[in-house]
């Protein structure tokens, strides 16, 4: 053992101590609706013990089956890993949730502390050699053992986990290994605390009433409520996260405020200050190197993408150089435009990344008549909501019933019984919208059980949508802007992914498949959100409930092509960003800025656009688990066009169309990827249909 972690097992022993005269919520059967966690009756102090629990429980089920007498079959070996660990994932499915969407500085202490433990522990498994050899020796019968095509698949995934997690190393090499994901994992939470504790520190404080010119009265109102939040009264406060952040970028006339705002977002974790993450990337992309190495791969990417769908760099990098030109055109005749509008407003200034935005509304507005503020009135949060259960009930007959007998972790998280047409029960769904400092910016969905069938009882899963959109605002409610509605409609399509699984193994259900595959389903339910049959049924006018009218839908969708050069480029820079820092076979010999500028100069990014995320802050892949997978999102929309046109083809609420493609949802991990999506589509997919709806061709 080493010292940290005597220490820190010292430290969780005091923990039980202090905590053995009183029950543990974690411990017990959960005496809720639906088991749902009891969240009030969860205290901080009760983690720690729970999460040592609940390794001690799982090592002991490991041992037991590394130690079996019995020879090794799927049931006695692969079966039964899966059914370990219940306790374990118990605790940390709600652990894992609360530090995104409701932390604390106890809870992120906690985080640290335990992080190096459950590296530790997940080691001891992957690298038991006896354990290791069951599993080995199942991986050979696999042709003779007459597996269903789930259990095929959960045998492979079982045996790679293995292999990936170092099991036919040396003993020097598996120690070493140890020391990387020890690093790593503690690394990995600091650098998404110090980018939270940047998001929270920056604000904009007005006083003067001048300095709000341009600005529409929602977002005055709302940034008065804010500096009331914030101890200025009297004043305007605007901060980082994104409903704040992007209706100033748009609509503040003070070039030098925009400035200010914009500066402060793309340097977070870059203004060498105790949250500066330039030097922890650095040792992260390191230890990514030498973990790589050690596996036998020429780099990280090459260790990550063997198990997606693009299977190696060079396909990734394909798929990159191939929308990056047509992109990179587009953009260019974007900037011209601007320039143009700069110019004939009589300034004589250069086009800046802060300025984008800002023309970029005026000119969307002069082309298209178009002013997002005149659509916010019709996208209600709650009518934007109830259309994508409109959706889900018009494809697939399911229904959203609200619930307010279920424990919640904050006030703000809403809770619904999902049931099929004929009321049998499928799972909870939370819903959690609004932005506070306790969150982390983004939007993202997750589980607090994932649904699978043991002991032949169905498991099933509780789902959450977690996101930062417009709040309310003095009597007016949650008014969300076009690209809000799309980020509902993005997760909820997550969510079906979750809530309609049906797998027999919690390794393969929901969305345990490939990651460049994982936001196909995601990227699908965007396309319905402007459809005007489905506007018919959820865009209604606040005040008044009239529908939104024709004119402006057919304005929607006339400007539907409009930006998408700077959307596609800045997108796409991020992409080739992240898979050079992952495609490193020897650590960088520059800062990482400067790593980072001759990567966007290699492809020629342009000075007006900044690359969506910058190294210092691009959680995705230093804190999240999209490392040498920011392409997915872009991968994965090849497939979703594709996969949309099915639709189209037939009609947008085909039941046959409909009923495929849950089947697609509900199989999860248990086949690959591509061959669900042929058995969805009849064929591979085509990119036309994404050049076509991005305007690229």
């Amino acid at each position: 053992m080493n010292l940290i972690y005597l220490i820190l097992l010292s430290t969780c022993v005091i923990f039980f101590a202090c905590t053995s005269g009183e029950d543990n919520p974690f411990f017990d059967k959960y005496e809720t609706p639906f088991e749902v966690p009891p969240f009030e009756q969860v205290k901080e102090h009760h983690y720690l013990p729970a999460f040592i629990e609940g390794m001690k429980q799982e090592q002991a089920e490991v041992a037991a089956i590394a130690d079996n007498p019995e020879p090794a079959t799927f049931e006695n070996t692969i079966a039964a890993l899966d059914r370990t660990g219940l306790l374990l994932r118990r605790v940390n499915d709600v652990f894992s949730n609360l530090t995104s969407a409701h932390t604390s500085d106890s809870l992120q202490s906690i985080s640290k502390r335990i992080a190096p433990l459950i590296s530790k522990h997940n080691d001891d498994i992957f690298l038991n050699n006896e354990l290791f050899q069951r599993v080995k020796t199942v991986f050979a019968q696999k042709d003779t053992l007459n597996l269903t095509v789930e259990q095929n698949t959960l045998l492979k995934e079982y045996y790679d986990d293995f292999v990936r997690g170092g099991a036919n190393l040396a003993e020097a090499d598996k120690q070493q290994l140890r020391d990387i994901n020890e690093e790593l994992s503690v690394l990995s939470i600091n650098f998404g605390e110090n980018v939270l504790k940047e998001d929270n520190s920056f604000e904009l404080v007005i006083a003067d009433s001048a300095d709000l010119s341009g600005l529409k009265p929602a977002q005055i109102s709302t940034a008065a409520e804010t500096a009331k939040e914030r101890g200025h009264d009297g004043k305007w406060a605007f901060t980082l996260h994104k409903p704040s952040l992007i209706p100033f970028l748009q609509n503040s006339d003070k070039r030098e405020l925009r400035e200010r705002m914009f500066k402060g977002y793309i340097n977070r974790g870059d203004n060498n200050n105790e949250f500066d993450n330039k030097e922890t990337l650095l040792r992260m992309a390191e230890l990514r190197i030498s973990k790589a190495g050690l596996l036998g791969y020429d780099n990280h990417a090459g260790f990550v993408l063997a198990n997606n769908m693009a299977q190696n760099p060079k396909n990734v990098y394909k798929l990159l150089d191939q929308l990056w030109q047509p992109a990179l055109v587009v953009a260019k005749k974007e900037a011209y435009e601007l320039q143009s509008m700069l110019y004939r407003e009589g300034n004589n200034f250069k086009l800046e990344p802060w300025d984008w935005w800002y023309y970029a509304e005026k000119l969307k507005k002069a082309k298209y008549d178009l002013d997002d503020e005149a659509l916010r009135p019709y996208f209600t949060l709650e009518n934007v909501r109830n259309g994508v259960f409109a959706l889900a009930n018009k494809l697939f007959g399911i229904t959203f019933t609200e619930r307010t007998d279920i424990p919640v972790y904050h006030e703000d998280v809403q809770t619904f019984e999902v049931k099929e047409a004929d009321g049998s029960h499928i799972g909870i769904y939370f819903a959690d919208y609004f932005p506070r400092a306790s969150k982390r910016g983004g939007a993202w969905m997750s589980s607090y059980r994932k649904q699978a069938k043991i002991d032949g009882r169905n498991i099933t899963p509780l789902i959450t949508n977690v996101s930062n959109v417009s709040k309310p605002t003095g009597d007016k409610p949650a008014l969300l802007s076009p690209d809000e509605v799309e980020t509902v409609f993005h997760e909820f399509g997550h969510a079906l992914h979750g809530l309609l699984s049906d797998c027999t193994y919690y390794r393969l259900s929901g969305t345990s498949v490939a990651r460049d595959f994982v936001e196909m389903p995601s990227q699908v339910m965007e396309n319905w959100a402007f459809e005007p049959e489905l506007l018919q049924i959820y865009a209604k006018h606040y005040e008044n409930g009239e529908v939104i009218p024709q004119d402006l839908v057919a304005k929607v969708k006339k400007a539907r092509k409009f930006n998408q050069g700077f959307k596609t480029v800045e997108y796409l820079a991020a992409s080739f960003l992240d898979l050079d820092w992952h495609t490193l076979t020897s650590p960088p010999a520059v800062e990482a800025e400067t790593f980072e500028k001759r990567s966007l100069d290699k492809i020629g990014l342009i000075p007006e656009i900044v690359a969506r995320y910058r190294s210092p802050y691009f959680r995705h892949i230093f804190s999240g688990g999209y490392s040498s997978g920011y392409y997915s999102y872009i991968w994965a929309e090849v497939l979703d066009a594709d996969a949309y046109q099915a639709f189209k083809e037939t009609s947008l609420f085909d039941q046959k169309t409909a009923q495929a493609f849950r089947n697609m949802l509900a199989a999860g991990g248990t086949e690959d990827a591509m061959t669900l999506y042929k058995r969805f589509r009849g064929r591979e997919p085509e990119i036309e249909p994404l050049l076509a709806r991005r305007g690229l061709k």
